[in-house]
């Protein structure tokens, strides 16, 4: 049986459930149409850092945040567009704006659909009209993200997409990771190593980017929960980013488009003509054993 409750928290909050599966998903649409929540059979699967959720004017930190349209930081969050500087700053701003709930359904899995359209706000940035619709469904112990990006302009739109879940773990010592790729970018340092399926988690942050994936499929055992999560992507994801800091019960397994400041070096970036539309998917399953 799935249903969908409302509940005024700090924030209207939508509740998807799979009451068969014990599965729950919480969706808040004016905070950035973010997930904060997901249960699978009564466990928690995202990290959420409450105090920074509470405050609009902290970035959250925790659930799924959207990434759109950059993923990472640009230099100096600027980018240069016909000879015009213009200040975006990291990750971009739909995981800043408020979204609007536009459909729901209850038939066969529970689905929430948000609506992000351009406004004055989003052209001071972003000089560009555009619609964004991502329809949230939840099935079972399955977690997916359908998404359309339309542009609504004139002229071509260029943009990465992404997401930036935050996994709640206990001893990090114990993930297993099987991550498609023979190597990653260090961010801080921009050099690049080979990856032998392991991290160090003694140092303060790890901030890795595997560029070269080999499959759109990826995966970590937390053998301290007992919990598989598998994430499978569209093609267009076509890196991962790894991210923790020491001391922190969360690690990121994130899936972009395109690489940091994509927007000025064209790397990986998606364009869209005038009036075409892209959709995408990403897909979380969590299994516990």
């Amino acid at each position: 049986m799935f249903s969908i409750a409302i509940q005024q928290q700090q924030y209207k909050t939508y509740i998807l459930s799979d009451e068969t599966a014990g599965s729950h998903l919480e969706i808040v649409p004016e905070r950035g149409g973010i997930i904060t929540r997901w249960q699978v059979k009564g466990e928690e699967i995202l990290y959420l850092d409450a105090e920074r959720f509470a405050n609009p004017e902290l970035s959250v930190r925790g659930g799924i945040p959207i990434l759109f349209p950059i993923c990472g930081n640009l230099p100096e969050n600027t980018y240069t567009l016909n000879g015009k500087q213009y200040i975006l700053k990291q990750h971009g701003f739909a995981r800043d704006l408020p979204w609007q709930v536009i459909e729901q359904t209850t038939t066969n899995k529970a689905t929430l659909t948000l609506v992000l359209s351009s406004n004055e706000q989003t052209k001071a940035v972003y000089p560009f009209d555009f619609q964004l619709l991502f329809t949230y469904e939840l099935q079972g112990n399955t977690l997916e993200i359908r998404q359309q990006y339309h542009n609504l302009s004139s002229t071509q739109l260029p943009f990465s997409i992404g997401f930036h879940p935050y996994f709640l773990t206990g001893d990090k010592n114990q993930l297993e990771f099987a991550i498609p790729s023979q190597e990653y970018q260090d961010q801080k340092s921009k050099e690049i190593h080979p990856f032998n399926g392991n991290f160090d988690f003694n140092r303060d942050e790890i901030d890795f980017a595997f560029g070269q994936i080999t499959s759109q499929s990826a995966s970590v055992t937390d053998n301290s929960r007992q919990l598989k999560l598998t994430l499978d992507s569209d093609d267009i994801f076509s890196m991962l980013v790894f991210w923790t800091l020491q001391g922190k019960e969360f690690y990121c397994l994130e899936p972009w488009s395109a690489p940091r400041n994509a927007l000025n070096t064209g790397e990986k970036l998606t364009v869209l003509e005038p009036g075409a539309s892209h959709t995408a998917s990403v897909r979380l399953t969590a299994n516990f054993f």
